[in-house]
């Protein structure tokens, strides 16, 4: 992530919307505001916010409504979700669990727990990152070890079947039939190296790939002390 972490509020309450205005943006938070579901839903489309704090009960869209639709599109579907509510009832709460909402705090709450809670998602989510990134490099490093022990296997046999051809082109005995047979295994060594020739070209072509993908995440992994330290010292700075 990159610059300013950015939060779209959505409730129908004026006073929060303009509470939690406030209080982010002083806080170095880029802010923007939604009075309602259908709203929200144009506002994530246009600002692609990093976290949304949604309230639930709302006219025209609810927030269970809002968030069923961006958890079925794999372009929002990973925005990290707290939910508000009046309602402290715990089948409620699972429900929007079971929906995709990444938190839940019920009103009224204190502005503290929910600056902690946008750490906590915004933590979460740069680990998740890091998994993926670092799965998808385990991945890459079964692919290496697949292709070199599969190269590894094609060498062993090229080289045997070279060293039978040689081998019979090195013998002195034998009729006319078989010296003359001879350009044959010759052609064979000469067919046998250009196989050879192109498939480590091919190899080298896919080690290369593999490689500058591996570098790729590499350079976007950071290590999880530092992780640590940028959500709990420094949340506001991505």
């Amino acid at each position: 992530m990159g610059g300013r972490t950015k939060i779209l509020i959505v409730d129908d309450e004026l006073m929060s919307l303009d509470f939690f205005d406030i209080m982010l943006s002083k806080l170095d938070f880029t802010v923007e505001r939604a009075k309602d579901g259908m709203e929200g839903l144009e506002k994530v489309k246009r600002f692609l916010p990093d976290v949304i704090l949604l309230d639930n009960i709302m006219p025209r869209m609810t927030g269970w409504e809002l968030t069923r639709i961006l958890k079925s599109e794999a372009k929002y579907k990973d925005i990290p979700i707290i939910m508000f509510s009046a309602l402290d009832d715990v089948k409620d709460k699972l429900a929007g669990f079971e929906l995709g909402v990444d938190d839940y705090i019920t009103k009224p709450f204190n502005f503290s727990e929910v600056l902690a809670r946008i750490r906590a998602v915004l933590r979460n989510r740069e680990l998740y990152a890091q998994i993926v990134a670092r799965e998808s490099r385990l991945n890459l490093a079964e692919e290496l070890r697949s292709d070199m022990k599969q190269g590894l296997s094609y060498f062993i046999k090229t080289i045997d079947e070279l060293d039978a051809v040689i081998a019979a082109i090195s013998s002195k005995n034998g009729t006319e039939a078989e010296f003359i047979n001879r350009a044959t295994l010759f052609h064979a060594v000469s067919e046998k190296s250009q196989q050879a020739r192109k498939y480590v070209e091919e190899l080298e072509v896919r080690l290369e790939k593999i490689g500058a993908e591996w570098e790729s995440l590499k350079k976007n992994e950071i290590g999880l002390p530092l992780l640590e330290h940028k959500i709990r010292e420094n949340p506001v700075q991505e």
